[in-house]
């Protein structure tokens, strides 16, 4: 089953339990998806959005609330905070598994010898490796500098 279905059938599963905050969340996963379509179609002739790019999407969404709920929490808005906390929980059940600390430097370590990278400047060659391979399952705003600093 594709992701969009995943989320297409827990959708109408969240309708039919009445689970207002998760059929909420999964409305804007929704949402953001049909965004991008839109978007997509003023850039060129593909309406569809793929897999990595759902999968992009849901990986920003989750970021956005981790600040937001830091924000609230910083701000004593905690019911806000627990809110936004609830809401990564419905967005990371359509995401693959993230990879252990391990995992992303054995990662990293593949990436740069398939890319041939020897310096700085090789740095976007591995981080499209990177991509290429493991989105949604790593966080490259982490991945980005520790790259940098074994290339350095």
């Amino acid at each position: 089953m594709s992701l969009r279905e995943r989320l297409q059938t827990s959708l109408k599963e969240a309708m039919k339990a009445k689970e207002a905050e998760r059929l909420s969340t999964l409305r804007l996963i929704n949402a953001a998806i049909k965004d991008r379509e839109i978007a997509a179609r003023g850039e060129s002739g593909d309406i569809e959005v793929g897999e990595a790019d759902i999968l992009a999407i849901l990986g920003k969404m989750v970021k956005q609330r981790h600040e937001s709920a830091r924000a609230y929490e910083e701000g004593g808005r905690l019911e806000l905070a627990e809110k936004e906390m609830a809401e990564i929980g419905v967005i990371e059940e359509f995401l693959p598994r993230q990879l252990s600390a391990d995992e992303v430097e054995a990662a990293m370590v593949s990436a740069i010898a398939e890319a041939s990278a020897s310096s700085i400047r090789d740095m976007g060659k591995v981080m499209a490796v990177l991509k290429g391979k493991y989105t949604g399952q790593m966080d490259f705003g982490t991945v980005g500098p520790m790259v940098k600093a074994r290339l350095s």
